[in-house]
């Protein structure tokens, strides 16, 4: 697989406040890498270098190859700010031609139709923004960040603002574009959505990454919970190797077994031992 994004020693300075102190990081092609962290991790101003609308201090940021903020990196990546706007008078089909012509895409009319379509939007290219639902502006602003076929998206907070079924609905979305082989760095403060949908996290704290991995890698062994006719107990440091052991050894030992389950720590749990306490 080639790689969609490649950072490499990542730094941002403002003026003596450094929001980025060598990041690495990397987005291989059809895979969804989730940003977590506290307010002011460094999390936006990293897509947003990777996006082109910073310049970093040092290190570097390539776009499928490209460096970042380049006309070959612009074009090869979609973004979708936190708090976008598009024209409230304009309809869904008019904000796709907008961004057509703002990204050079000679797909026309045949690519405004598969891109709506693909975000349940279909029966909606007539409607005016103003008229849609917080749900179906998220989705529109997913397809307009799809036009041109970009490799990868930088999604910024694409759910906050939506209730579990709008949620559930990109997600969904998202799922789509990675069968189709679209990369996706995904910022966001839901880490439910972030251990629903991604194939790896990132989790940044005071511009460094703290820690990084799959959400089953970053989840810890927390014992193994024996049921029996004596009750509950906890093993505490068993793993599931352990689990077929446990259970004949309770049942050597006369007792009846009613249930096992193997304890792990939460992505929750390991992102707030990760930023220790801060709030986001």
């Amino acid at each position: 697989m080639s790689t969609a994004l490649a950072v490499h020693g990542l730094v941002k300075r403002y003026g003596t406040v450094e929001a980025l102190k060598g990041v690495d990081l990397s987005v291989e092609e059809g895979e969804l890498v989730g940003l977590l962290g506290p307010n002011g991790a460094g999390k936006s101003t990293l897509v947003k270098i990777a996006a082109g609308l910073v310049r970093a201090s040092a290190g570097s940021a390539e776009v499928a190859g490209a460096r970042a903020g380049s006309r070959a990196a612009r074009a090869r990546l979609g973004y979708l700010a936190e708090l976008f706007r598009f024209p409230g008078w304009y309809t869904a089909d008019e904000v796709l031609m907008l961004h057509q012509r703002l990204a050079r895409s000679t797909g026309g009319a045949p690519e405004r139709r598969r891109l709506l379509e693909l975000v349940a939007l279909a029966d909606a290219a007539d409607r005016r923004v103003d008229g849609m639902s917080k749900g179906m502006q998220q989705r529109l602003g997913v397809a307009q960040a799809l036009v041109g076929e970009p490799r990868i998206l930088l999604l910024d907070e694409p759910t906050s603002a939506l209730d579990p079924v709008g949620r559930r609905t990109v997600r969904l979305l998202l799922e789509e574009l990675r069968e189709r082989g679209v990369s996706v760095l995904l910022n966001s403060h839901l880490l439910s959505e972030i251990e629903l949908v991604c194939d790896r996290v990132a989790i940044l704290l005071g511009g460094e990454v703290v820690a990084a991995g799959t959400p089953h890698e970053l989840s810890r062994p927390r014992g193994v919970e024996l049921e029996t006719d004596e009750g509950t107990k906890t093993i505490q440091g068993a793993t599931r190797e352990d689990a077929p052991r446990l259970v004949a050894e309770a049942v050597a030992a006369g007792r009846q077994v009613y249930g096992v389950r193997v304890l792990t720590s939460t992505l929750e749990e390991t992102y707030l031992e990760a930023v220790g306490g801060e709030t986001s």
